[in-house]
């Protein structure tokens, strides 16, 4: 993360925005009885101190370089709530809204603002592969039943919209917040 983030002050003069989108899930449901720890590290190794690495190095580089920045992270619904199966990433993504919020208060002095998005379920490559015997449109319509907003099926764009919004200047005052695009579904 340093090196990338060297790299594009090098290209760029300076790093105003970080967006880390770091997220894994298990290859198994990971129950707590049954939790298998070199899972757990892995999936913790991405989710939790990837995006840890991320957020610091972008924010020494704006606190060095008094840029007044925006860093926004990718947390989950599932930071906000328990769930039946995935317990280790359901306790990463709480990490990353931890993270988010200790980050906010510790950078605010130095105006750099600090988010998370939250989307619920989302259909990409990636959770389609956690849900091997489902295509694309299925796991769409599956996510799309836990909304409660009808009509509309979460999409990348929507929740790149949000990204764009939180490390835009129309945010500028938005700071620790955890914005959910979720259609009502954690409510």
């Amino acid at each position: 993360m340093k090196e990338l983030v060297d790299s594009t002050v090098n290209a760029y003069g300076q790093l105003d925005v970080m967006f880390s989108n770091a997220g894994i899930v298990s290859p198994s449901d990971q129950k707590i009885l049954d939790l298998d720890f070199s899972q757990f590290d892995r999936l913790f190794a991405v989710n939790a101190r990837g995006m840890a690495a991320c957020v610091k190095h972008a924010a020494r580089s704006m606190v060095e370089r008094r840029v007044r920045g925006s860093i926004v992270c990718t947390a989950s619904v599932a930071a906000s709530q328990g769930s039946v199966v995935r317990t280790d990433y359901v306790m990463s993504k709480h990490a990353v809204k931890g993270l988010v919020r200790c980050a906010s208060v510790q950078l605010g002095v130095h105006g750099i603002r600090v988010n998370c998005v939250s989307p619920s379920g989302l259909a990409t490559p990636l959770t389609r592969a956690a849900h091997a015997t489902m295509e694309i449109e299925e796991l769409q319509k599956l996510y799309a039943q836990s909304s409660r907003l009808k009509g509309v099926v979460l999409s990348t764009k929507h929740v790149a919209d949000v990204v764009l919004f939180l490390a835009s200047g129309d945010s500028e005052f938005v700071t620790g917040h955890d914005l959910v695009v979720d259609g009502s579904f954690s409510f």
